[in-house]
């Protein structure tokens, strides 16, 4: 691990940033498993909302880390993904299902690639890369099963979105308490 700005700002300063976005894909799949016979309507609302915060917390933590530059662009990216997929989902509300898996896949390939790409820039700067990396893994392959799966019923959707989100915050909330204590121990070092 190398000393660097970075250490301290981008991720490991902003760890409770990321325990909020794994909380809030925790709150998203506990609303979809604990009711899987949403109507789609239902379904797509969630899904927005999720989108936006997921989207205003990447942005939270590039900000945070406005004095590292070009290593924040990437978080800045996700951001606007997340808030455009938000935005799209909830000023269409009617969506078809169709529209709505393919609006999902999109985004879920988007940022895990993007999560790969960061953890593999990060690898030698952050401590928890392997839940970054995790994380991203798991939402290229989600955004693929829902590729090549997009025929399923709306309850088999609620199951298959309501497990990935439940996994990917579960991947962010080990994430950021590993940055935290990473970060503590930097600290008193």
């Amino acid at each position: 691990m190398t000393d660097s700005p970075l250490n301290t700002g981008l991720f490991v300063g902003r760890w409770w940033v990321v325990v909020l976005r794994g909380l809030a894909a925790v709150a998203f799949a506990v609303l979809a498993f604990a009711s899987p016979q949403l109507t789609l309507a239902t379904l797509v609302l969630l899904f927005g909302y999720f989108a936006l915060v997921y989207g205003l917390f990447s942005f939270i933590a590039a900000i945070g880390g406005r004095r590292q530059g070009a290593a924040r662009w990437l978080l800045v990216l996700e951001g606007v993904i997340g808030l455009w997929a938000g935005i799209v989902t909830l000023r269409t509300p009617s969506t078809t299902a169709m529209v709505l898996i393919v609006l999902i896949w999109l985004w879920a390939i988007a940022t895990g690639l993007l999560r790969i790409f960061e953890a593999i820039r990060l690898r030698k700067q952050i401590s928890g890369e392997l839940w970054l990396v995790l994380s991203g893994v798991l939402g290229v392959l989600f955004g693929l099963v829902l590729l090549f799966q997009p025929i399923v019923g709306v309850i088999t959707l609620a199951w298959i979105i309501a497990g990935y989100a439940l996994l990917l915050g579960i991947c962010e909330i080990l994430l950021g308490f590993e940055l935290r204590s990473w970060g503590h121990s930097r600290l008193a070092s």
